[in-house]
């Protein structure tokens, strides 16, 4: 019997299997931030212990950094005692640190990718639960705690029990109108929040092949939010052309001898996963939430679920979560009225997002009662959005582009959403709070972002395609 993708690289990484119990893994890259590593660097003193391979760790500082004047000493003091800590830590362990001020500085999930540090066929781990977007390029990527950080800076491998396995299949074409956000919503939607666990998903079918490396960065980095262990995405030509020339990406022999590695990791044939799962593209519409977890999603032609809809040992939880949104079962979230927009995080952050929103609004203004944020990934991202004049369309449009960070995906900066307020988000998660106290969240995808920001309300941007005078201005909104 043949191999899944899975099974290549995590067998070609275990070190050692302890008889009816996990194996020790070997990581191949470890992603650092300001959040979770100075208790980890902590314990490795604590032990006396030193960083076992640092050239095969990354560091940046992302999570709490301000995404205006970033020039200007933070502010917040938590959050400038975390990234000061970083640089100590990464300096005493000669750690590569791309903080603030470094051209390569940037959300941990865009940087890895975009600076071909992320490369097919690796193990790869970061105190943050949406490592798994690193899956995209056909990795074993998750996210690990506190205490595994500490592990793997000091002996370079994890104890990790082997997961089941799933794939999921969508074949078709995608409708204008719908993006890879919507998939990974509808997804969500069919199987909820906790219908992958225990699982490493394998995304797979002619609707994801056609995809982009970006587009394949967003449907992974949201299979945790289906409960899995990790995404991944066989690799394939449209991965090997996003790799050549990056940064830090192989040149010459070892090019090419990656190349010979990285042909071999797909599923084979006769393979058979644990669990699958079927989807049509044309099935999908432009995706929306309306609770708090994001498997509470709907098309943004449907409703709420009625009370009828909803299983009985769900129903307290259902209507918590209802409460907390100010919704009531039963009723459209089109044409709900949004305050903010924001445009960012590591799941919609990247150039192809800027330049897709950009595209949208160009020519428009947004509604004069929404504010709109748009925070690129990294500052390369930055920097590609200035050079290709995106900044001006934003200005123009009102919107504003403020520099990298994590922003308001998960208020734990400054960027935080008011109590009571509204926000359409291409972020992937809308828990009680997370955006700021008592905010309130929508996820949807950068042009279902884009439409909100313009009329000033959730709307169906496939209308857009039917008649473009639909969205003339916004602000009689």
């Amino acid at each position: 019997m043949g191999k899944t993708l899975f099974d290549k690289i995590w067998e070609k990484h275990v070190v050692r299997t302890i008889d009816g119990g996990p194996s020790v893994l070997y990581i191949d890259k470890h992603f650092i931030h300001e959040v979770t590593s100075p208790q980890a660097f902590a314990g490795l003193d604590k032990r006396g212990i030193r960083v076992l391979r640092p050239e095969q760790v990354v560091a940046t500082a992302d999570h709490n950094v301000p995404t205006i004047d970033q020039h200007l000493p933070i502010r917040e003091e938590l959050s400038r005692l975390q990234v000061d800590r970083l640089k100590k830590n990464c300096s005493e362990h000669g750690i590569e640190l791309y903080g603030l001020g470094h051209p390569y500085q940037g959300i941990v999930h865009v940087i890895g990718p975009e600076l071909g540090i992320t490369q097919p066929g690796m193990t790869i781990v970061c105190g943050d639960s949406h490592t798994s977007t690193h899956g995209a390029f056909g990795n074993i990527a998750f996210g690990i705690g506190t205490s595994e950080v500490e592990m793997v800076l000091a002996t370079q491998c994890l104890m990790q029990t082997r997961p089941k396995l799933m794939r999921i299949n969508i074949d078709g074409t995608l409708n204008a109108g719908v993006v890879s956000k919507d998939i990974v919503l509808y997804i969500l939607a069919k199987i909820t929040a906790s219908g992958a666990t225990g699982y490493a998903v394998e995304f797979a079918g002619s609707a994801i092949r056609a995809l982009s490396m970006e587009a394949r960065m967003t449907i992974c980095n949201m299979s945790i939010e289906m409960g899995a262990r990790c995404g991944m995405i066989a690799p394939d030509e449209t991965t090997i052309e996003y790799m050549k020339g990056r940064k830090f990406a192989p040149t010459g022999d070892a090019w090419i001898e990656k190349l010979k590695y990285w042909k071999e990791l797909y599923s084979d044939k006769d393979v058979v996963f644990d669990k699958e799962i079927e989807i049509r593209a044309e099935e999908i519409e432009p995706m929306i939430t309306y609770g708090t977890n994001p498997g509470m999603g709907v098309g943004v032609t449907g409703h709420v679920p009625n009370l009828s809809e909803i299983e009985e040992k769900e129903k307290p939880s259902f209507e918590k979560s209802l409460a907390y949104m100010g919704l009531q079962p039963g009723v459209n979230i089109r044409g709900k009225k949004v305050d903010y927009v924001f445009i960012g995080s590591c799941t919609n952050s990247r150039i192809e997002d800027l330049r897709m929103v950009a595209s949208f609004v160009k020519g428009k203004h947004k509604a004069n009662d929404v504010e709109v944020w748009v925070v690129p990934g990294s500052k390369q991202v930055e920097k590609q959005a200035i050079e290709e004049g995106i900044d001006k369309v934003f200005e123009a449009a009102g919107f504003m582009l403020r520099q990298p960070g994590c922003s308001a995906c998960l208020g734990m900066n400054e960027d935080k959403i008011p109590a009571g307020k509204y926000c359409i988000s291409t972020s992937n998660r809308n828990f009680e709070g997370r955006q700021g106290p008592n905010a309130r969240t929508f996820l949807a995808s950068p042009l279902t972002a884009a439409l909100a920001a313009i009329t000033g309300k959730v709307g169906d941007v496939r209308e857009y395609y039917k008649n473009r005078e639909l969205l003339i201005a916004g602000q009689e909104n």
